[in-house]
């Protein structure tokens, strides 16, 4: 994982304020390892993304646009035993805040991001939905677009069983690869940006969501915008379209001030 030409640790030295990992062990137990720092100034972290296994990853790099460099503000983040993970920009906070204390999710809060807020809300929501996580995820997104300005709010959310992916509104991609029964030898998947690699998933079935195609395989999907994926212990995938409408607030391109455009954007 960590020695290709850009792999997640040559990832960071782009984004250098943070990296992390998710996974659910083989005892359906959610685990984060994160740092906020940059993987290859990390040993640490380049040995566990060698040798940890587990059903499901999350591997994020953060740039911060909100939060200091801390890691209460590294991704990913854990509520009530999900995992989540945040790219975009959501505006608003106060507002947001607000909503968090009326429905009773403010201490889930830890750091200053956007994202973890996002993420208390949404655990909120699946919460007054008796642990229903895609009607939570909905009602929890619903709310955002027509109250807080939206950049992007690409998130992934993830069970020991279960994940969830939504792309929203455009500004940002969202790639989904399809790999079940499609008889590949193994699990090697490589792009200018990322390297993936797992022996354990030779001619296994999988699922991939990454920010772009890491192989020339044409079975790679963009997510439409407003699109969530949600993919089931069996690997079932489920699409459906929830936000067809572009945010109520939108915040454009030329609104980012140079910082958060280099965050969101890094060949920007």
């Amino acid at each position: 994982m960590l020695n290709a030409s850009d792999s997640l640790a040559e990832q960071s030295r782009r984004n250098p304020d943070g990296t992390g990992l998710g996974v659910f062990d083989e005892h359906h137990q959610p685990r984060l390892h994160k740092q906020p720092i940059a993987a290859w100034q990390d040993a640490d972290f380049a040995t566990e993304a060698h040798e940890l296994t587990g059903t499901t990853f999350v591997a994020h790099v953060r740039y911060a646009t909100t939060g200091s460099l801390d890691i209460r503000n590294t991704h990913p983040f854990l509520q009530d035993g999900r995992i989540f993970a945040h790219n975009g920009v959501v505006e608003g906070l106060d507002v947001l805040d607000e909503r968090l204390r009326e429905v009773g999710a403010d201490d889930l809060v830890l750091g200053q991001t956007d994202s973890e807020r996002v993420f208390a809300l949404i655990t909120a929501s699946i919460r007054a939905r008796d642990g229903n996580e895609s009607a939570g995820l909905i009602d929890a997104l619903r709310w955002l677009a027509a109250n807080v300005p939206i950049y992007a709010v690409n998130v992934l959310l993830s069970t020991a069983t279960d994940v969830w992916a939504l792309r929203y509104p455009e500004s940002h991609e969202l790639y989904i690869l399809d790999r079940r029964g499609d008889g590949a030898p193994e699990f090697h998947l490589r792009s200018k940006r990322i390297r993936a690699h797992s022996t354990h998933l030779r001619e296994r079935s999988s699922v991939v969501f990454a920010t772009e195609p890491m192989d020339d395989n044409p079975r790679w999907r963009l997510l439409d915008a407003g699109e969530l994926v949600h993919v089931d212990a069996a690997l079932r995938v489920n699409r459906s379209l929830v936000l067809p409408d572009p945010p109520r607030h939108p915040i454009r391109r030329e609104d980012l001030s140079e910082p958060v455009l280099h965050a969101q954007h890094t060949s920007a």
